[in-house]
């Protein structure tokens, strides 16, 4: 008894010393989860006290691969869970809560209930290394060197390319491998072996058999008690956070939703307008230059005049990153300044408690090269450089406009405001709308972009920080109150409409649309044309700089040749659209409305404007300028595609052009519409009337003769493309099917009684073909559309 009583004593001796003892020759940094850096073995341990408290875990890409085409872009957040520490003898599991279905019952059986119902994650298994005095430490290397972002996936998925993690090539990135008060993190270099690379990845990493990433992991203390969560409304324009109650009472809703939004409370609540207890502030990173970097401020800064609105004095500021401030603190918000090697989109993403909603930390990310894509589509408008003149300023004014929207919009993101398409028609009621900029035709014919963007927050950015953010006296019905909120916004024709309403090609909503101006998009695109023609007819040699080549005009041309795009695609919306809001019973709101009859033919004509040879053609003395791309310059994805070879292909442009319209005039959820909505009013078009007046506008029109009639040509062979299509589509309905067959034959018909040439006859054997075996569509696909957006896509 004796002997083991001395060995307990020594074995209590020992755990009380051997974390001390492990760790004698390593760094201790102290923070939210004190850990050691093992110079030496290159290694990281954790020091594990409170095992059963709960944190949030969050994995993302710090460093990246610099091409927006493979997505794997720089500060790029990736999965987040509630997780905490379970103890198995020597084991220590890292385990994921399940958030996704919980119990609001307090009784503790119930909670019991939900818990072993659904299952957890274990995310790792960490071996115990050494413990003392309850503390247990842990070896979290192999846990951090492992590619939980799934790096090489995504280039696999976008780059066709085969790479694997290397680990004899990757280590612990002790320089940002860094503990504070609230949050640790850790990161690590990966080096991800193979090839051969696909085109993406052989543009941007140094070597093709290795390219190197950073991977972060971070853990992070979840806000403490005082934030009330605030109910999702559809119709208030927030992200939210949702869960199941599997023990909601019978007959409530089982589905809990929650607003994303920051903490933000009033010193004095019954005030009318009071200063915050703690306000809101963002940093932006000194790595943006000036004068970018006073744009991005001043834009972002305009959300104070929201948080104004909404009852608080400087509730909201935005600040230069102090140089001794660390960006990775959990505690900032940030607005990062990011490079590529190509154009791609700018973010506004949150860290925000899943069990709550509240907004941990904002950080947005702002990509460089808008700037220089907003420069280049200046050139193309304005023409602006005059042999001895120096640039006209309002080209720097054109971009910095543009810039302070931007970061408005996604400062606007991180605040937990989802985008609003429908703002465009009211005043640009939101900066969280995409805006197209606005051009003016002067009275002297020329352009005008002094007005090309809004400057301040939106009537509708007012309503929805009001809605989330507004602090209710004591006693207030706080339902009803935000009620109101929203129903005064709507007697002043603000709404809300996003992603889902505008992205599709066959969306249906009139109003919501990415890039579009005006309240009326038929009308717009009348105008746009009319500028677009303008901007055009003056294009040549002043639109880029003295001492270019000037084959690279081409892609100062192609912004402006197909800048219609983006409402050409607002107008076709209006032919099988309806109007509608997302109301509520009882609201008073309204539901559907089919757009009428005359505004979806108006439409539909405007549309058709946009394929004819007149709007199609490119000035002669233009195309006698544009030679073959010299040695050094070649071509690029911002390029037309050409069809001849290494000249310009003025019909190859005139068919990517052509092709934005037909194929969202002949989308097939549209066509499934027009056939529905004219079944239920004969006084709607039908699917019948939209492609015979498609097919008058291109194959019998009658244009024929020189380079307008093989502009025609060339559009006729995208219409002919895009109706076999829709005939051979089996996602839409049969009767869509049936009469695109049907259209096909008669037009066979039409070109073998009142067409001669090679053109009507390829024609006819064409659809012959087709129509024998609709499988198969034996004409050539239109030439692939250069890329449009950025101007931007999913900000």
């Amino acid at each position: 008894m004796r002997v083991l009583v001395a060995l307990l004593v020594v074995a209590s001796v020992w755990g009380q010393d051997s974390i001390a003892s492990k760790t004698e020759d390593m760094e201790r940094r102290d923070g939210f989860i004190p850990f050691y850096w093992d110079a030496k073995q290159g290694k990281i341990w954790l020091e594990l006290r409170d095992l059963s408290r709960e944190f949030l875990y969050l994995e993302s890409l710090p460093a990246g691969v610099g091409s927006n085409d493979i997505g794997l872009d720089r500060g790029q957040g990736g999965a987040s869970y509630v997780v905490h520490f379970e103890r198995s003898g020597p084991k220590v599991l890292l385990v994921a809560a399940n958030e996704d279905y919980r119990a609001s019952s307090a009784d503790p059986a119930a909670q019991r209930a939900v818990a072993e119902s659904f299952a957890r994650s274990v995310l790792w298994g960490f071996e115990v290394g050494a413990e003392s005095n309850g503390a247990v430490l842990v070896d979290a290397t192999p846990f951090l060197l492992r590619d939980v972002h799934h790096v090489a996936a995504a280039v696999k998925n976008a780059d066709k390319s085969t790479y694997s993690l290397d680990l004899s090539r990757s280590a612990v990135y002790g320089p940002v491998t860094k503990n504070f008060p609230k949050n640790t993190e850790m990161e690590v270099t990966l080096t991800f072996v193979g090839g051969p690379p696909g085109k993406y990845l052989s543009a941007v990493a140094p070597s093709p058999d290795a390219f190197t990433v950073r991977e972060r992991h971070s853990f992070v203390e979840l806000p403490g008690p005082g934030y009330e969560p605030r109910a999702f409304d559809p119709r208030a324009g927030y992200f939210f956070v949702d869960w199941r109650d599997v023990t909601a009472p019978l007959g409530e809703p089982m589905v809990k939703r929650y607003l994303e939004r920051h903490r933000l409370q009033k010193k004095d609540p019954a005030a009318k307008v009071s200063e915050p207890v703690q306000p809101i502030v963002y940093y932006l990173d000194r790595g943006a230059p000036e004068p970018i970097r006073s744009a991005l401020l001043e834009g972002a800064r305009w959300w104070n005049q929201a948080f104004e609105a909404a009852g608080y004095k400087d509730a909201f500021r935005v600040e230069l990153m102090p140089e001794d401030m660390d960006p990775m603190d959990i505690r900032y918000n940030v607005i990062q300044w990011v490079h590529r090697s190509t154009r791609g989109w700018s973010y506004g993403g949150t860290v925000a408690d899943p069990r709550t909603g509240e907004i941990i930390k904002g950080q947005v990310t702002l990509g460089s090269l808008r700037a220089r894509q907003d420069y280049l589509i200046a050139e193309a408008l304005l023409a602006p450089y005059e042999a001895g003149k120096p640039v006209p300023p309002a080209m720097q004014e054109f971009v910095l406009a543009r810039l302070r929207q931007l970061a408005a919009h996604e400062v606007g993101h991180t605040l937990g405001l989802s985008h609003n398409y429908a703002a465009s028609t009211e005043d640009d009621a939101s900066v969280m709308d995409y805006p197209h900029p606005k051009v003016e035709l002067g009275a002297d014919g020329g352009i005008d972009v002094s007005h090309a963007y809004r400057r301040g927050i939106g009537e509708w950015d007012k309503v929805a920080i009001d809605y989330g953010y507004h602090d209710f006296p004591v006693g207030t019905d706080r339902a009803a109150a935000l009620n109101r909120i929203l129903k005064n916004a709507f007697a002043r024709n603000l709404y809300f409409l996003t992603d889902q309403d505008a992205r599709p090609a066959g969306s249906v909503s009139p109003v919501a649309h990415l890039w579009d101006n005006g309240v009326n998009a038929v009308d717009e695109l009348n105008r746009w044309m009319q500028v677009r023609d303008r901007a055009i007819a003056r294009f040549g040699e002043k639109n880029i700089r003295e001492g270019t080549p000037l084959a690279t005009l081409e892609e100062t041309l192609v912004p402006l040749y197909l800048s219609q795009r983006y409402q050409v695609e607002a107008a076709s919306k209006l032919v099988g659209g309806v109007s509608y809001t997302y109301a509520m019973r009882g609201d008073g709101q309204m539901a559907t409305k089919p757009v009428p009859p005359e505004e979806q033919r108006r439409a539909l004509q405007a549309l058709l404007a946009t394929i004819s040879p007149r709007a199609l053609r490119l000035p002669e003395r233009l195309l006698a300028i544009l030679p073959p791309h010299p040695y050094g310059y070649p071509r690029t994805v911002e390029s037309f595609e050409a069809r001849t070879g290494m000249t310009f292909d003025p019909l190859g442009a005139a068919e990517a052009a052509a092709d934005v319209s037909v194929e969202m005039l002949l989308n097939p959820q549209r066509a499934a519409r027009l056939v529905e909505f004219h079944a239920r009013d004969e006084k709607a078009p039908g699917l019948e009337e939209v492609i015979e007046a498609l097919l008058r506008a291109s194959w019998e029109s009658g244009v024929t003769a020189g380079y307008e009639g093989e502009i025609r040509r060339t559009v006729d062979q995208v219409v002919l493309y895009r109706l076999m299509s829709l005939a051979a589509n089996q996602q839409t309905s049969a009767q869509v099917r049936a009469v695109a067959s049907w259209e096909l034959g008669k037009l066979k018909t039409w070109l073998g009684t009142n067409y001669q040439g090679a053109h009507g006859e390829y024609g006819v054997a064409q659809i012959e073909r087709f129509l024998k075996d609709p499988k198969e569509i034996p004409v050539v696909k239109p030439v692939t559309v250069p890329p449009g957006q950025p101007i931007g896509d999913v900000e």
